[in-house]
C-alpha cells in the first residue's frame, strides 16, 4: 500500500532541536511529485534530504513526523513559519530501511 503522506525536502543542516527541523517560510510547499501541498499544523509528512552514504554514493536522509508552527527564538530560523518534529524512528539514511 501506497503512503499518503506528502514527501517534503528539507535541510538537515536547519535543526532546531535534535527532533525538529525547519520546513517552510510560507503555507504552500510542493512536494516531491509535483502537489502543491497547503501546510497545517499536525498535518503527516514524510521528509527526505540528500547525503552521502559511507560509499561515498547519493543516499537519501528521510524521516517522518507531523507539520507544526515555527516557535524558535534563534535569529537564523526566525523567518520560518512552519517546522516537522520528528517521529520516534528519527532520521534514517533511505538504504537502511
Amino acid at each position: 500500500m501506497q503512503r499518503k503522506e506528502p514527501r517534503i525536502q528539507v535541510d538537515f543542516n536547519e535543526m532546531l532541536e535534535s527532533d525538529l527541523v525547519l520546513l517552510s517560510q510560507t503555507d504552500i510547499r510542493v512536494d516531491s511529485s509535483g502537489t502543491t501541498v497547503v501546510l497545517t499544523d499536525g498535518l503527516p509528512v514524510l521528509i527526505y534530504g540528500e547525503d552521502t552514504g559511507a560509499n561515498g554514493q547519493l543516499d537519501f536522509l528521510v524521516a517522518s513526523g507531523t507539520v507544526e508552527k515555527a516557535k524558535s527564538n534563534a535569529s537564523w530560523a526566525q523567518a520560518a513559519k512552519w517546522c516537522c518534529r520528528i517521529d520516534r524512528q528519527g532520521i534514517r539514511h533511505q538504504s537502511e530501511i
